[in-house]
């Protein structure tokens, strides 16, 4: 392995991803990455929802060197421009218009936080009111505006300061089963002695990526969005990691036909994995003063160039299908690791599923996690205590690579179980790849395609 001293003696300890992927990664195409000795991973993390269109899309590539070899400006705070332009007329488009959404537009600075922190602001200036109603298992940023309404205690504890003005609730579906809690919130709100006061906002993932990859249902949907507009709340959505294609639609709320007043965007808007997020809002929301919520970085141009790209390759009838297409391929694949593996739990939506071994053990999602990375397959883990394995190929991955990964999946669920209790010495295996990828028609190879 190539690496350079100043990884270990300049980094913080805060570093995450290379204790889960000891190597150092040099280039990427597709859903293909490659380390600096050539050894060759299938991407099935992408970024953590950054990069819905794999790495280095050439469509998009290409636009934005031809921006750069052109001189286009690159930083102009949210001074007009032509890139700027380009992307609110294709997002007008190809996404708003044709789903009937009337949103105005903000960017709020680069990363999904940011869009979160607008959101939440803009809520409580709108109604006045400043109690927010947030979910268990949900993950909204590390800011401490977003990370008030995040439920991981690790993550809050972090903080280092009090975080309040949220109510949580149970989601709609979790690890212990379905719960009403729209009736919940409901009974809280008529109930003048339950400690709640009208909130502002009710922040809503509608399918909970860091949580566990659990999936709201269409009808709670539509019955959040019922009880809110009755009473006045305003509906955060929080498309960070699922919008953009993850769910097999643009957004991933779209599915149950409501309409939320406020949407958090980012990650994958970027369209190359650049950092690019933005609000989405009502326009009887836009209540911001000029310049009362900035950032120096709140329209990345390169950004733009590349995010006006990606929403182009919506506008090809194929591409939308071959989304389908590999959403159903996935979910063959997934559907026969459950017959050979039937105490695994598979939850699955678009592209973007969690696998979940026998009583939400943390050992087993590390377990798979670690055998993949040995196998050549890159995924993480995410739920309470890290016991789900998140499973999140690009959008448009090649058909063969894809069913690769999957492969590789089935021999890995048939090692993690045979091994209970190994640790990372039992991975140096005389059967491993030396390639970095698994081989056809080893053990635990799923009919797939």
């Amino acid at each position: 392995m190539i690496r350079s001293p100043a990884l270990e003696s300049l980094e913080s300890n805060v570093r995450l991803y290379p204790r889960a992927f000891p190597t150092v990664f040099e280039r990427a195409r597709g859903a293909e990455l490659f380390a600096a000795d050539s050894t060759r991973y299938i991407d099935f993390f992408c970024g953590a929802g950054a990069l819905n269109y794999g790495h280095n899309h050439p469509a998009i590539k290409a636009r934005v060197a031809e921006y750069l070899a052109a001189d286009g400006i690159v930083h102009a705070l949210d001074a007009e421009t032509v890139a700027r332009g380009a992307f609110l007329e294709r997002l007008r488009d190809v996404v708003l218009e044709p789903r009937g959404l009337p949103y105005k537009v903000q960017f709020p600075g680069p990363t999904g936080t940011n869009a979160v922190e607008a959101a939440l602001k803009l809520a409580r200036k709108a109604t006045g009111r400043s109690g927010v109603v947030a979910f268990s298992g949900s993950f909204h940023g590390m800011t401490l505006g977003s990370l008030a309404v995040t439920a991981g205690r690790a993550a809050r504890a972090a903080a280092g300061v009090p975080l309040g003005q949220t109510t949580f609730v149970p989601y709609a579906d979790g690890p212990s089963g379905r719960y009403d809690s729209v009736g919940h919130i409901a009974d809280l709100l008529d109930d003048d002695f339950s400690g709640v006061d009208l909130p502002a906002a009710v922040i809503v993932e509608a399918v909970q990526m860091d949580g566990g990859v659990y999936i709201a249902s269409d009808e709670w949907l539509r019955d959040l969005r019922a009880l809110t507009a009755d009473r006045g709340i305003v509906l955060i959505c929080d498309e960070v990691q699922i919008g953009c294609g993850r769910s097999g639609r643009f957004f991933s709320f779209e599915r149950a036909g409501i309409v939320p007043d406020l949407v958090a965007l980012s990650k994958s808007i970027g369209g190359l994995g650049l950092p690019l997020s933005m609000c989405l809002m009502r326009p009887e929301l836009d209540l911001w003063e000029p310049g009362e919520h900035t950032g120096t970085f709140r329209s990345n141009q390169l950004a733009l160039v590349a995010a006006t790209a990606a929403l182009e390759l919506w506008m090809d009838g194929g591409f939308v299908h071959g989304i389908e297409l590999r959403a159903r391929r996935l979910a063959e694949a997934l559907d026969a690791l459950q017959r050979r593996f039937p105490d695994v739990r598979f939850r699955q939506i678009g592209l973007a599923a969690g696998m979940e071994g026998p009583g939400a053990d943390p050992g087993w999602a590390q377990r798979v996690q670690a055998l993949a990375f040995e196998y050549g397959l890159v995924v993480e883990t995410c739920g309470r205590r890290d016991s789900v394995v998140k499973v999140c190929p690009p959008i448009n991955s090649d058909l063969d690579v894809l069913a690769e990964g999957c492969e590789i999946l089935a021999r890995v669920l048939t090692g993690a179980g045979t091994w209970p209790a190994w640790n990372s010495a039992d991975l140096v295996r005389a059967d491993k790849p030396r390639s970095g990828v698994a081989e056809r028609g080893m053990p635990g190879e799923v009919e797939f395609g």
